[in-house]
């Protein structure tokens, strides 16, 4: 526990003392007021282990969230389209409607976040409805059922995804924000490859069990998991830290808050205050950034979208069900390893551009080997080739982030406002991938590569735009001789 002096300082300093550092004497270990002092870095490094500990919890949610949201691929491959009666596209518009959710209910539930003070219940509660939900997709008799209890999933998982970037941006500073997205997001590789390994177990040792078909129990069981795991977030999730944190002393509390101060500080002059209301939605559906940031996201999105047919694509191999649910596993972990490296050295190299980019070429790499052939091994290395660009998503997500509004009501509209753009992606990407498109599924790729591209041509967009305010920055600074500010980074 933190000494009386020692709180005392801190508390003091909160308040805004101009002339005191950031910890004042009480808490260096040599009386000295520089804010980078060994005693600080200790309180730091304290603060970070517990708050990574916590918000680690998020990359377990963030797998059942992959799980619920790909098992209807898995459920495809065991008589899912057939007991149900689906014909044509319906399956794709089953898969498809999980998104219009998503697109309705981002932005308002992020407005909502920024209102409240327990971010932790509200995010858990969710978590739990829409394993409640999952779950009731396996007791489904015909189409329009399972399609009603989809879409009202994805209605409650919208709040999740812009929900935990906002809050990881509520703790983390902003070269410490994309080694944690990507940590959090590692959680669709881990889903991928772990969700094919548990579906494949599910679906071929549980038909018929208890009178009910294997991909039936594949719902219950994922959905019962989602379920427990929600009520436990409740318990282990982090809030705001501008809200009491039991879970750390007040010498760490104090920091927590005293760094996002910085952060702010640090973006230059100060925004007028934000009411996080409408007129910070208006202003963002007013900024032509925010649209070609937006588009570029939905590019990114769609051009990744072979990732909900991942089973599928696995199956043109030409193997049973099984073993292509087993195939999928290596990619993803895989993925998973290279993600966490190249958004660590993003946030190392403070470059976003350049590492979206290496990751989008691997996606179109991997295209451009299932495009030429069919054989077996070959197209087995394309699907490696493909997983990797799931950390693209990351890198812009965090872009984003690290761009868009200096007070946070307004970062997390900002964050579920383009988040609502880029999803409209994911609901038109499943009528890329029809099935009279395959085996080879030429089409699709052809489709996906011109999405990557397209993604790649707006953010350089959006990096010339953001290089030319550094550079007017630069230049400003020289003539008035002022000390080196803030940069965006590109």
């Amino acid at each position: 526990m933190s000494s009386p002096s020692e709180i005392s300082s801190l508390l003091h300093l909160e308040v805004g003392d101009p002339t005191q550092s950031a910890y004042g004497t009480s808490l260096m270990l040599n009386s000295n007021d520089d804010p980078e002092s060994s005693s600080r870095k200790v309180v730091e490094r304290n603060l970070l282990r517990k708050l990574d500990f916590r918000t680690a919890y998020l990359v377990l949610i963030y797998i059942l969230n992959q799980m619920d949201r790909n098992n209807a691929a898995a459920a495809r491959l065991r008589g899912f389209e057939e007991d149900l009666g689906m014909k044509g596209t319906q399956f794709n518009t089953l898969v498809s409607s999980l998104y219009i959710g998503y697109v309705f209910m981002q932005t308002p539930s992020n407005l909502i976040l920024s209102r409240i003070a327990k971010p932790s219940l509200y995010l858990s509660s969710c978590m739990s409805l829409w394993g409640l939900l999952t779950t009731l997709i396996g007791i489904s008799t015909n189409y329009y059922q399972a399609l009603s209890s989809r879409f009202l999933v994805g209605f409650l998982e919208a709040a999740f995804y812009p929900g935990a970037i906002y809050l990881l941006s509520r703790w983390y500073k902003r070269e410490e924000l994309g080694y944690r997205t990507a940590f959090f997001t590692a959680g669709i590789g881990i889903s991928n490859a772990f969700g094919s390994l548990l579906a494949s177990g599910i679906l071929a040792t549980m038909e018929g069990f208890l009178g009910y078909a294997a991909w039936r129990w594949l719902f219950f069981i994922e959905g019962y998991l989602t379920v427990l795991v929600g009520i436990c977030g409740m318990f282990i999730l982090p809030d705001f830290p501008s809200g009491p944190a039991r879970w750390l002393t007040p010498a760490e509390h104090a920091l927590a808050r005293k760094r996002m101060e910085e952060e702010s500080e640090g973006r230059g002059a100060a925004e007028s205050t934000s009411s996080g209301g409408f007129s910070d939605v208006l202003s963002l559906m007013t900024d032509w950034r925010a649209w070609v940031v937006g588009t570029a996201l939905s590019c990114c999105n769609a051009s990744m979208s072979f990732n909900l047919f991942f089973p599928t694509l696995a199956a043109t191999m030409g193997y049973s069900p099984t073993i292509s649910l087993l195939l999928c596993t290596p990619p993803w972990i895989m993925s998973t390893i290279v993600a966490v490296a190249v958004a660590r050295h993003s946030d190392a190299t403070r470059e976003r551009f350049g590492h979206m980019v290496f990751a989008l070429l691997m996606l179109i790499t991997g295209y451009v080997l299932a495009m030429s052939t069919m054989n077996v091994t070959v197209r087995y290395i394309s699907l490696f080739f493909m997983a990797q660009a799931q950390v693209s998503n990351v890198i812009l997500l965090t872009w984003i982030s690290n761009t868009f509004a200096r007070s946070s009501s307004k970062r997390a509209i900002a964050i579920g406002f383009m988040n609502c753009i880029g999803t409209s992606g994911n609901t038109l990407s499943p009528y890329i991938w029809p099935s009279s498109w395959g085996p080879t599924y030429t089409k699709s790729y052809l489709i996906c590569i011109v999405l990557a591209s397209t993604c790649i041509s707006l953010c350089w967009v959006f990096r010339r735009h953001l290089e030319r305010l550094n550079e007017a920055t630069c230049e400003e600074e020289r003539k008035l001789n002022l000390t080196k500010g803030y940069r965006y980074l590109l």
